[in-house]
Order: C-alpha cells, then sequence, then structure tokens
C-alpha cells in the first residue's frame, strides 16, 4: 500500500484521545443552554445543579448508599493528593505501580509526606504486580486501570473484604467502563474527562465508611492547604458531599457533566457503558490478532485495559533500532494519522514505551474504530516505505 492508496473512509470522529475524551455521540453547546451560569453555585439552585450532578453519579455508578460522593477541584490528580494527605500516616502503606500516575503517587508519598513505612510493589510498563504481595493491613494506594500502559487489575478479588487498611484506588480511566467493586474500595477517585468526555479541572471523591472513620479518627501531623481539608472540628465536612464544594466549580462544566450522566442514564446506565467499551476494545484485539507489526503493551490478555488501549510496534525492522529511532518511528505514525484527519492525539504517552495509545471508552463509537484500523496500517506502511526510502 503507498501512501496514494488511502482508506476510502475516514472515522467519523477521529477524537480517540485518551484524555480528554472525546464527548459524547451526539453532543453539542446547545445541550448546555441551561447552565447556571452568572451567579454564585452556593446560591440554592445552584446548590441543586451540584447535588443532581453527585445524585446521577450515584444512580449511575451505582455507588452503595452509605459512601459520600464529593466534587473536588484540580481532577483526579487533585482528588488523589485529597487523599493521600488527608489519610495517609496512620499506618503503614503499601503503593503498587506499573506506569506514570502510580509511580507519581510513589513519589509524592516518598518524597512529599516523606512517609518512613511505605512499600514500593512495582512492575514494568506492560505488567501487573504481584498482587499476592500487597499486605491489607497496611493501606493500599493503587491505580485500578493504568492510562499510559493499558494495564488494569483484572477484577477486585485479590482484595479481602476484612482488610484492616484502607484502599485507595485512582479509578480515572475504570470509572463507567469497568466494574468497580465498591465493596472491596474505600476511597475511589476519577476525572470527569475521562470515560465520560467531561470538562477538564473538576475531581470526583468517593468516600466508604471505613474512610470516613479515618478521617475523623486521625490527624496528619503535616499542614493541610484549604483545598485538601475534608474535615471540620474532627468531623466529616459533609456539605462537600451534597454540592458545597471547597472552592469555585465550574458551573458550565457541571451542566455538561450533567448533561453526558443523564446520556449514559438514557442509554442502559452502567452496563451499557461498559458493553460500549468492550465491544469498542474488541475492535482493536480482532485487529492486532491479524496484524504482525503490532501487539499490546499489555502481556496478559486477562489485564487489557477497555479504555486506554496501549500497543507496541514489534515489526523486526523496527525492533532493531535504537529506543530513540522506534520513538521517531511512533511518532511519525501519530503524525502521519493527525495530518490525514484518521485520529488525533494518538501517540503513546511522553514516560511510556513507544507506540500508539487508542482511546476505546464508553463515548466512543465502534463503527469510527472499526474505521480507524485500515488507516493505521496505511501510516504504517507508509512510513516503512519512508524508513527504507532513507536507508
Amino acid at each position: 500500500m503507498s501512501e496514494n492508496l488511502k482508506p476510502a473512509v475516514r472515522p467519523e470522529n477521529p477524537h480517540f484521545s485518551s484524555g480528554p475524551c472525546s464527548k459524547r455521540p451526539g453532543w453539542s453547546l446547545q445541550n448546555l443552554d441551561n447552565a447556571f451560569l452568572g451567579r454564585s453555585h452556593r446560591a440554592k439552585p445552584g446548590k441543586a445543579r451540584l447535588k443532581q450532578l453527585i445524585d446521577l453519579t450515584r444512580e449511575v455508578l451505582r455507588v452503595p448508599d452509605d459512601y459520600r460522593i464529593g466534587i473536588v477541584p484540580a481532577s483526579d490528580t487533585g482528588a488523589v493528593e485529597m487523599a493521600l494527605w488527608s489519610m495517609l500516616g496512620a499506618r503503614g502503606v503499601d503503593m503498587l505501580a506499573w506506569e506514570s500516575f502510580g509511580k507519581g503517587w510513589v513519589t509524592d508519598v516518598t518524597a512529599q509526606l516523606k512517609l518512613d513505612d511505605v512499600r514500593k510493589i512495582e512492575a514494568p510498563y506492560g505488567s501487573l504486580p504481584d498482587l499476592g504481595l500487597v499486605d491489607f493491613d497496611r493501606d493500599v494506594v493503587f491505580t485500578w486501570n493504568g492510562t499510559t500502559s493499558g494495564v488494569r487489575v483484572p477484577d477486585g478479588d485479590w482484595i479481602p473484604a476484612d482488610r484492616a487498611g484502607l484502599t485507595i484506588c485512582d479509578a480515572t480511566s475504570a470509572a463507567f467502563a469497568q466494574d468497580l467493586d465498591f465493596s472491596k474500595l474505600d476511597c475511589v477517585t476519577y476525572s470527569w474527562q475521562k470515560v465520560l468526555g467531561g470538562e477538564a479541572a473538576h475531581g470526583m471523591l468517593i468516600l466508604s465508611p471505613r474512610a470516613v472513620a479515618r478521617l475523623e479518627s486521625y490527624t496528619p501531623p503535616w499542614p493541610l492547604p484549604k483545598i485538601f481539608r475534608l474535615t471540620k472540628n474532627g468531623k466529616l465536612n459533609a456539605g462537600i458531599f451534597v454540592g458545597e464544594t471547597i472552592n469555585t466549580p465550574s458551573m458550565l462544566c457541571v451542566e455538561d457533566q450533567i448533561d453526558v450522566l443523564t446520556w449514559a442514564k438514557n442509554i442502559g446506565g452502567l452496563d451499557a457503558l461498559m458493553a460500549r467499551a468492550d465491544d469498542n476494545a474488541a475492535v482493536i484485539a480482532g485487529w492486532v490478532e491479524n496484524t504482525p507489526w503490532v501487539n499490546f503493551l499489555a502481556v496478559d490478555p486477562a489485564t487489557h485495559s477497555n479504555t486506554s488501549v496501549c500497543l507496541k510496534i514489534v515489526d523486526p525492522r523496527i525492533t532493531v533500532l535504537g529506543v530513540e529511532a522506534q520513538q521517531t518511528f511512533a511518532k511519525a505514525l501519530a503524525t502521519r494519522l493527525d495530518g490525514a484527519g484518521a485520529a488525533f492525539d494518538i501517540g503513546s504517552y511522553r514516560d511510556a514505551p513507544p507506540g500508539l495509545r487508542i482511546w476505546t471508552g464508553s463515548t466512543i463509537e465502534e463503527s469510527d474504530l472499526v474505521a480507524l484500523m485500515p488507516w493505521l496500517d496505511w501510516a504504517f506502511t507508509t512510513e516503512i516505505s519512508n524508513l527504507e526510502a532513507a536507508a
């Protein structure tokens, strides 16, 4: 295939970025006409909109009634940091890391909080660490789905129900596409701009009764910035979890999140969202099975992500090259697909091995992924021809 033989059909929606992710099918700015703008978010109608968002979240995500749901600043990062700074230090902590964000949480706990009793349980990109090494008498911090590696935990069976420590789970690219077992999770965080394709800068913090008990019984020895403070006079600041946010949220973004949650509810809720992501990921899996130049970065099929699908180039003409040359080739693929209007922002994460990362979350249409696969082959063939011509 040459560059003149481009596939005949482009994806109708070429937005395959892993964050911010594609807007839902049928999205329009007109959907936000009722946004509560130009007034205080603390006014009664403003608080009602925030509470509506929380209630829809509980319904669609199937969060247990006794768990608290709060809207917090600074996206998933802000939500995770609030949990780490507010709850860690009461006992030892096991930190699990197998991709860049998990490694970032390790750095925060060891270099910023400077906790002494920290065990790092790590694995390279493409693999999970040995989950059997985790000690649940300690607190445990982990990502459910590694956005930059395409590796997820297969389920929550490795977490005991009778654990003594807390489980703090960064679920930002898993929530609404993967089956989170809330009975095994004490603190869950995610951001609006991932699986639901919402707008950035807002995070969600979900707390179990055990997490609330920790907050009300333990005071960390370090000062907490105002935006991290979840308690007041030794009690949970309950207002945060009914829409009285710590800082000022964007009510336009709030309206957008209500819109996509309503869409999710109307198409069948969580089951439908998970099925859409599974079907999308299956398109790539079928293509990989029949394509010799590419493979999943995730080694074990049981850990393959159904949202952030990370691919590595295994063609021997590329693997014999140095890492820098492999990165250059992978970037050329992504650039060519971008220029052709076939796929935007699908290069691998900057710290990950060279390759491609294609978002297959619930707002993506399966037909667009079907249309994309021939374009991946076209880009590879074109770039290989350029490489061989330059040799």
